[in-house]
């Protein structure tokens, strides 16, 4: 098993009511993986699947990506400049 801290931004905070988490995962998760737990947790999160900005360790990084024990974990939604 692995440990990893996940971090909610913006819409996706006041969507699951935490800033922040600790999950544990089985080895080998990737990021794909956690998604698919967070959505069991949270459904209308799947709302965002198709514009989720993704980054491991402060580096944007695909879906594909594994994870590894006490890697952070960020989802944000899409950026908007104004």
């Amino acid at each position: 098993m692995i440990r990893v801290r996940v971090l909610f931004f913006s819409v996706l905070r006041d969507l699951t009511g935490t800033a922040e988490l600790e999950l544990s995962l089985p080895a080998e998760s990737t990021l794909a993986t956690l998604l698919d737990d967070l959505y069991i947790r949270w459904p209308r999160l799947r709302d965002w699947d198709a514009s989720l900005l993704l980054a491991l360790d402060h580096d944007y990084t695909p879906r594909s990506t594994l994870l590894h024990d006490g890697g952070e974990v960020a989802l944000m939604p899409p950026v908007q400049g104004g």
